[in-house]
Order: structure tokens, then sequence, then C-alpha cells
């Protein structure tokens, strides 16, 4: 899930405009070039004089996600790049079957832990009330982290900053997160369709398959596994809304309305906003269609990897389903499609805090961790180490920045690691990206919109309790409700609706309103 809570306060207004200034860096970075993407990017030890390099120090990453089978000759060649630091990186995987449960146990632990990944929907607002990130001040920034200070776009602090504390390293690029479906098109073919217009188009196309291909292949409409939320956010695009709160199932939405900011009065919770209902109707329909197994609820194999393994003939996502059409096309007579159902609505940007880098306020050396993910980010070598793997085994790269893949790339694809999504600037583009893919993600540009309450983020400290209450009870009603396995769909929305009030929702939606007022004053 793509997750994006949001929440400001005055200090980290403040912040914003401290950063925003012309910081005192500890070295002369006048040598480099003025943005990321307009030259390399070279830093030297030089740049971190008030780092102490004189002990050697291994700097100990945690990343969700499963290990690519070229992990150590990529994290190898980071040390070699490390060496005049003095610095070493040790990184270990909390695979995606594991991370639910490591990554709280992993902070709170006895682990020695420096830097960890963590976004809106990776536990950082939980961990951030534990006290769990070291605090990223002003002078520590411009102090510590030189690269960041010259490179970070400045608006983006805001979104990791919370009750005047900035908790993590926001990822340096806001890009288009339109939601569209990819299907099978020799499927579409088989059964006289020609191409998804819109989301009555993608309906009939599941029907369809469920009716006729499924009881002949055993192929699923949609392999769903564990809940449809993405399809939910392909449905949602059709109503041009977007989240003031995205936590856990706990989303609180609004009708975005052009050079508006909605009052606390415009903002709903989702599943008191009457599209979630239809949605869940057709859900319904969906699955006593047969359009998925009635054991989704319990499936460990993806959606996307069924659909690439041809055991799904859809899935919903943004750009990353082109990633898995491939897979499926690597099967003789397999042809993928990807189809955007809402091509006359807005395309919401990715937030910059969608995925970011932390260090650990247990890290026994904070400043060399900040070296260390500020290398990571900037410089231009173990930028595209981390991200694109090793140059001449995993990619080729040109004048202009274009990578391009090789034989081995299998083995580390670009942004296989959480971190590169992390430290991602924006800068690095695919060389000759399908036609297909380009129709699609050109198009958004146009229509591309920043929600404009991303900056306001919700402290729930004050009602945590009943935050979790409701989230609980939410855990056991969402996932049945986005796959259609309830008798009445009505009638669970309610019931679903009034224990989340019976849990504390209403303290909950007060606090919110609160905060979403006081901060609406300063804007």
């Amino acid at each position: 899930m793509k997750r994006n809570a949001v929440s400001l306060t005055m200090a980290a207004a403040m912040l914003t405009g401290m950063l925003g200034s012309a910081p005192a860096f500890a070295a002369d970075l006048s040598n480099l070039p003025d943005k990321v993407g307009e030259g390399t990017i070279t830093a030297t030890p030089e740049m971190y004089a008030d780092t102490d390099l004189s002990d050697s120090y291994t700097v100990n990453m945690y990343l969700i996600g499963d290990t690519p089978n070229d992990w150590d000759m990529v994290e190898e060649k980071i040390n070699e790049y490390l060496e005049p630091f003095n610095t070493q990186l040790d990184v270990t995987f909390m695979s995606w079957s594991d991370y639910k449960t490591m990554y709280t146990l992993v902070l709170a632990g006895g682990e020695q832990v420096d830097l960890i990944f963590t976004a809106p929907w990776c536990y950082m607002y939980t961990e951030a009330a534990k006290g769990s990130f070291y605090d990223l001040s002003e002078d520590f920034i411009n102090t510590y982290m030189p690269l960041a200070a010259k490179y970070q776009a400045k608006e983006s602090w805001d979104e990791t900053t919370l009750a005047g504390k900035t908790i993590a390293v926001p990822s340096n690029v806001a890009q288009p997160q339109g939601k569209i479906v990819a299907v099978r098109q020799d499927l579409m073919e088989k059964y006289d369709m020609t191409e998804l217009k819109n989301w009555d188009d993608y309906k009939q196309y599941m029907l369809t398959i469920a009716e006729k291909e499924t009881p002949e292949s055993g192929i699923y409409a949609l392999a769903a596994s564990g809940d449809n939320n993405e399809l939910w956010d392909v449905y949602r695009q059709q109503t041009n809304t977007m989240l003031a709160l995205d936590s856990n199932y706990m989303d609180f939405i609004y009708e975005y309305k052009e050079g508006e900011l909605p009052s606390a009065d415009d903002i709903k919770f989702v599943y008191e906003y009457e599209p979630f209902k239809e949605y869940a109707h057709d859900m319904k329909e969906m699955a006593d269609a047969g359009c998925w197994s009635r054991s989704a609820l319990t499936n460990t194999v993806t959606d996307d990897d069924a659909f690439g393994a041809l055991q799904g003939a859809s899935i919903a996502w943004n750009a990353s389903v082109f990633t898995y059409m491939k897979q499926a096309e690597k099967s003789e007579g397999v042809e993928c499609m990807a189809y955007d159902l809402t091509t006359d609505n807005l395309v919401n940007a990715e937030a910059y805090s969608n995925n970011d880098m932390a260090i650990t306020a247990g890290s026994e050396n904070p400043e060399r961790a900040a070296m260390v993910l500020d290398l990571l980010k900037f410089d231009t070598t173990l930028n595209r180490l981390i991200i694109l793997g090793v140059e001449g085994v995993h990619y080729s790269i040109d004048d202009a920045g274009n990578y391009t893949k090789l034989d081995k790339t299998g083995d580390y694809a670009p942004n296989c690691i959480s971190a590169a999504w992390a430290v991602k600037n924006g800068d690095l583009t695919e060389a000759g990206t399908p036609e297909r893919e380009l129709a699609i993600t050109d198009a958004w540009k146009e229509r591309v919109v920043s929600n404009p309450t991303i900056t306001f983020v919700f402290d729930d400290a004050n009602i945590k309790p009943y935050e979790d209450a409701v989230i609980s009870v939410l855990n056991d009603y969402v996932p049945m409700l986005e796959l259609g396995l309830v008798d009445d769909v009505d009638a669970t929305i309610d019931e679903m609706n009034q224990k989340c009030y019976d849990a504390g929702l209403q303290n909950v939606m007060d606090e919110f309103t609160s905060q979403y007022n006081t901060w609406l004053e300063t804007r």
C-alpha cells in the first residue's frame, strides 16, 4: 500500500523556512553541480569535516523486502567506495513475509540499528510516536548532511516533520502516481474485447474471465491476496478525491476542488463515503461471480506475482504493473496491456514522504549514519549503485543519464530494494521505455495535481488507544468488504462503522478536526 498520512505544525513551517535559507555548510561545495542531474556529484571526506572519521565504523541499515540475488556484489562495491570515509555499510533485509512482525521488534530490541527504511505505510508515525527516530534538526542536517542541505527539495521536509521534529529524510522527487489496471490482452481478444475505456469495461472483462476462462484454465480474473486496496485506488480515482489521512485503512477523504483547501467539514471517514459503498457492491458482484478465490483473504502469493506467473488475468497498481506485464509475456502467446480507466480525472502526485530513510534514536553514531545516507542519496556513484546495481553488469548508462538493463538485471533490477525508493532523485530514466508505458505516463503529466493537504501531519499521541481500537475493527472488516466476501454489503458497512464509533472513532475525528483547523489557520 502506498500511504501518506499527513499534518503540519507551526514549528514544521518554521523549519522549512530555515532550511530554505542559505545554510552555513561545513564544507565548500561550490565545485559541485547546482542541481542533481546537471553533472556528476562526487563527495569527499573533507565535506564531512565535522564528522569524526578517525575510527572505523559499520553503519547497520535495515530495509524491507527480499534480498536481491546480487546484493553481496553491490554491497561490496559500496564498501569499496566508502573506504576513504573509514566506514562500512552492513544491510539486513526484512523480507516481505517477515517485516510486519520484525520491524517493531528490531527497533525495540537489542539490535544495533543506525538507518532504517520507513514510510507512512511502514510504521513511520507509530514508531515516531515511540521516539524511535533521531531528530534531524536544522543544525544537524547542515553540519552532518551537507549534500542534503544543498540538494534536498526544501518543501519535502514538511512531510517528515511531526510536532516540530524532522524524523526522516524523504525521497527527493514527487512523481505522478496514477492508478491503472493491467490485463491479459490475449484473453481480451479471445473473448472479442479490444480495449478498456472505463471502470464498467474493466468490470465486464472481469466477469467474462470468471464465467468463461476460469472454468477452462483455472486463471482467476484477479488472483487477489489479502485485500483489493489497489483496485479501490483505481476506482477512487474516478471521484477526483484525495486523502487527508491515510493510516492502516483509517482513511479520511475529500473531493478535490482546484485552488481550494478543504474545510474540516469537507473531509469524511472513507467508509461513510458513498463511492466506497458502491465499490464494495461491485466487489461483491465480482466475488460472487468467481473473479477471485474465496480464500483470497489468506492467500500468501501477491496478486502481482500471480499475474506474472499467469495465475491471474489482471492487476491494479501504478506504473509498476509494467514490470509484471513483462514477466507474464515471457510465456509464448501471452500479450498484456495496461489501461488508464480514468483519463478524464486528476492524477495524484506521490508524496515525497511516501518512501523515507530514518536514523534511529538508538544509533551509536548518528553522525556517521547521516554521512552514509547523505552519500547514498546524492553522491552520483553510490546513488546509482544502490538504485541500479553495478554498471556494466546490471545496467549501462548514456551521457544523458538514461540507463539500459543488461543480461544480469534480473539479479539486481532497478529500484529493487526499498532504500532505492527513499534515495531517488528523479534524475534516472530508462532508455527505450516501451511506447505503451509512455502513452500512459506522459498523459499523466498533464493531469497531475499535488495533494493540498500533503503537509498536514496528524499527531495521534493524544488519541492513540482510540486509533488503535478503530484500526483493529477496520482490519477485521475492510479486507472482507474489498474482496466482496460478505453476505450483505450495506449491513456489514453499517456494522463496521458502528463498531468504529464504539471503539472511539469520534474521539479520533475530533482530535483530527482540531489539529486540522489549527493547521488551516496557518495556510
